[in-house]
C-alpha cells in the first residue's frame, strides 16, 4: 500500500469524546489498538457520535472531518450523527447484546433469546441505518480517491461493507474484528435474512482478520456449513460472488514502551505507596470491565473456595478486584454487577474479619490505581469465559515487579500466545482455578522467575506498528495479486 493512498479507518467508538467542546480520550482496548495505527500511518477516523457532545462538535464542523490533538497526537476525525432512536436500536438492542452474546456464547438458549417483530425491526431500522450512515460518510473522505483503503472494526460495522462495495468497488476494504468468532450453531439464533445480510455484509471485504487462529478456523467454518460457500482453509480463502476473500489472524500486542511510561506517573507511584501500605503477604488482582463474558463470579467463588480449602491463607491474602461498569442500560449487566456485589459481599462476610476483608472490590476506572496493582500483585486472574485477546494478560506481567503468576483462561485470545508460562485454566471449572490459586501462591521463586521472564520476553517481542505492518503487508499482496500465503 502506498504511503499516499488514503488510509480510512471505521469504527463505532473513536478516539475521543468531547465535553464542553474538549476532547478526552476515548475508551476500550478498540482505541488502544487503533490509536497505534493512526500513530504509524496518516488516517482519517469515521466513528459514530455517541453523546451530544461529539453530535455538537459534529455539527459545528458541518458533520466533515476536522483535526484534534490528544495526548500529544494529532488525529483527524470525522464523527458521524445518527437518529438517536436508530442509534439505540442499533447499540442497545442488536449489537449489545445480541451479536455480543451470540459472539461470546452467552445466550442461555433455554430462556433467551426471543426474537420478535421489534429484534428484527431493531436489525433493519437500527443497525443498517447506523451502518449506513458510517458507510456514507466513508463514501464522502474517499471520493475521489484513487487505491483508497477502508479498515473497519469490530462487530458493530458488518453490513455497512457491504453498503461500500456497492457504491464503490474499486474500493479495497479490510475488516478486523475484535471479538471471538463463534462456531455454525451460535448463529443460528439469528433469523436466517439477518444471519445472511450479516455475511454478505463482512464477505463484501477483501480481507477479514481476527486476533486468533482459532476465530480464522471457526468464521472458514461457518462460511462453509451455514452458506455451504468455497472454503480453502489452509490458505484462508473464502470464494464469494466470484472474489477470493482472505481470511487471516493478527494477535494485537500492546505498545510496551508507552505503557511502561504510563506506569512511572507520579500517581501510579502514588497508589503504590498505599498498596504497600495496607498488603498482607499475598495480593491477587484481577482488572476487567463488569461484563459478563469476563467470568467475574466464577473467579470469586475460585477464591472462596481456595480460603475454604486452604484456611491457612487467611488474613495473608488480599483480592484486589477493579471492575469498571459496563452497559448498565442493558439489563443483563446491571444484574450482573448487582451479582458481583452480593458474591463480594458473602465472601467478605464468610472468611472476613474485623480487620482482613478477603475481597477488596473496586467499582471505578481508574488507569493509574489498576497499574499500581499491576506492579506489586502476586497473581494475576484472566479468566473469561471468551475474549477476543485480553490486553490486562499482556499489561500485567509487562511492568509487574514481584515475578507475580498469571492465571490465565484458555478461551482468551491472549492464551495462544501465553499459554507456556501462565497457568492455564478452563474457565468453568472453579476447582481448577482454586487450585491455580493455591499453585500460584506456594510457587517456588524460580518457577515464578522463569514464568514472569517469559512471559515479558513475549510481550515485548511485538508492538503495535508490526501489527499495523503485517495488516498493510496483506493489503498490499493483495493488492498485486499474490496468492496468500499458506498456514
Amino acid at each position: 500500500m502506498t504511503q499516499d493512498a488514503a488510509l480510512v479507518l471505521v469504527s463505532n467508538r473513536g478516539p475521543a469524546t468531547f465535553e464542553d467542546g474538549e476532547p478526552r480520550r476515548g475508551g476500550g482496548g478498540l482505541v488502544t489498538a487503533l490509536t497505534g495505527l493512526v500513530h504509524h500511518r496518516a488516517a482519517v477516523w469515521v466513528a459514530s457520535a455517541m453523546s451530544d457532545g461529539d453530535v455538537s462538535v459534529s455539527r459545528e464542523h458541518g458533520g466533515g472531518s476536522f483535526e484534534i490533538e490528544l495526548d500529544d497526537a494529532r488525529y483527524r476525525i470525522r464523527l458521524v450523527e445518527s437518529n438517536p432512536e436508530a442509534y439505540e436500536l442499533f447499540y442497545n438492542v442488536v449489537a449489545n447484546p445480541m451479536l455480543w452474546f451470540i459472539q461470546h456464547y452467552l445466550w442461555d438458549l433455554s430462556n433467551a433469546p426471543d426474537i420478535r417483530r421489534h429484534e428484527v425491526e431493531a436489525y433493519e431500522h437500527g443497525y443498517c441505518a447506523v451502518n449506513q450512515d458510517l458507510a456514507r460518510a466513508v463514501l464522502e473522505e474517499v471520493e475521489g480517491e484513487r487505491e483508497a483503503v477502508v479498515m473497519l472494526h469490530d462487530y458493530h460495522l458488518y453490513v455497512a461493507p457491504k453498503m461500500i462495495r456497492a457504491a464503490r468497488p474499486d474500493v479495497f476494504l479490510h475488516h478486523f474484528v475484535h471479538i471471538p468468532w463463534t462456531q455454525p450453531d451460535a448463529w443460528r439464533v439469528l433469523p436466517a435474512d439477518m444471519r445472511e445480510g450479516i455475511y454478505e455484509g463482512i464477505l463484501s471485504n477483501d480481507i477479514i482478520a481476527f486476533h486468533t487462529r482459532s476465530y480464522r478456523r471457526n468464521f472458514l467454518l461457518c462460511c462453509r456449513e451455514l452458506f455451504d460457500l468455497e472454503v480453502d482453509e489452509q490458505a484462508g480463502v473464502v470464494r464469494f460472488e466470484g472474489r477470493d476473500v482472505w481470511v487471516r489472524s493478527y494477535p494485537l500486542p500492546i505498545s510496551a514502551a508507552m505503557f511502561r511510561n504510563t506506569a512511572q506517573r507520579p500517581a501510579v507511584h502514588q497508589y503504590e505507596r498505599e498498596i504497600l501500605r495496607r498488603r498482607r503477604k499475598h495480593l491477587i488482582l484481577r482488572v476487567d470491565r463488569a461484563d459478563l463474558s469476563k467470568n467475574v463470579l466464577r473467579g470469586f467463588t475460585a477464591f472462596d473456595l481456595f480460603l475454604e480449602q486452604h484456611p491457612e491463607f487467611k488474613e495473608n491474602v488480599t483480592f484486589i478486584a477493579h471492575l469498571i461498569p459496563s452497559r448498565q442500560d442493558v439489563p443483563e449487566y446491571a444484574e450482573y454487577l448487582e451479582r458481583i456485589e452480593a458474591l463480594a459481599a458473602v465472601v467478605n462476610h464468610r472468611h472476613g474479619t474485623t480487620d482482613w476483608m478477603p475481597i477488596d472490590l473496586r467499582l471505578r476506572e481508574n488507569l493509574e490505581e489498576a497499574i499500581a496493582a499491576y506492579k506489586h500483585y502476586d497473581l494475576l486472574m484472566v479468566n473469561a469465559m471468551f475474549d477476543g485477546m485480553n490486553l490486562i494478560a499482556k499489561e500485567g506481567p509487562l511492568v509487574n515487579e514481584r515475578n507475580g503468576v498469571s492465571l490465565l483462561s484458555e478461551n482468551t485470545g491472549a492464551h495462544e500466545e501465553l499459554a507456556d508460562f501462565a497457568l492455564s485454566v478452563n474457565p468453568f471449572d472453579v476447582q481448577e482455578q482454586a487450585d491455580a490459586i493455591y499453585r500460584a501462591l506456594s510457587m517456588s521463586a524460580e518457577e515464578r522467575s522463569w514464568r514472569a521472564q517469559g512471559l515479558k520476553r513475549i510481550v515485548t517481542a511485538r508492538d503495535p506498528g508490526d501489527w499495523v505492518d503485517d495488516q498493510l503487508a496483506d493489503i498490499e499482496a493483495k493488492r498485486r495479486g499474490e496468492a496468500p500465503a499458506r498456514s
